[in-house]
């Protein structure tokens, strides 16, 4: 199972992993440069680097995540969420069209909900192979 998903990862990487990840990681340089911003920033790195790798990993819900978490989802999906988002929703059209990108245009449709509300969530690997989410 682990062979499996470093090939789909290192194909990922190759399709649309990297411009993904480099869309997250401009987000969080603007919320680093923007001082009040820097959880955002933050948590924009942590979901760029499992929008690099995500096979073999999931996000899960912090038990400790409360109202702060909510409320900053809620600018976040204002201001940058939606932005990325559409990027995900953009990115898995040309990846539908392909046969060998449909397992990748499904797995970036599975990241929009973690793209809309990044805080409150932490990133875990997962025994589960592809599409066990």
């Amino acid at each position: 199972m682990k062979l499996i998903n470093l090939i789909l990862n290192v194909l990922w990487l190759v399709f649309c992993g990297i411009w993904m990840a480099l869309a997250y990681t401009l987000a969080a340089l603007i919320c680093f440069v923007l001082i009040v911003t820097i959880p955002f920033g933050v948590a924009s790195l942590r979901i760029a680097g499992f929008v690099l790798w995500p096979f073999g990993r999931t996000t899960v819900p912090k038990r400790d995540a409360g109202a702060p978490s909510y409320i900053g989802n809620v600018i976040w999906i204002i201001f940058a969420g939606w932005w990325l988002a559409l990027g995900h929703l953009v990115t898995s059209i040309p990846l539908f069209l392909s046969i060998i990108g449909i397992p990748f245009g499904w797995a970036n449709l599975k990241l929009i909900p973690i793209s809309l509300m990044p805080l409150g969530h932490e990133v875990m690997s997962t025994d589960e192979g592809f599409g066990g989410r």
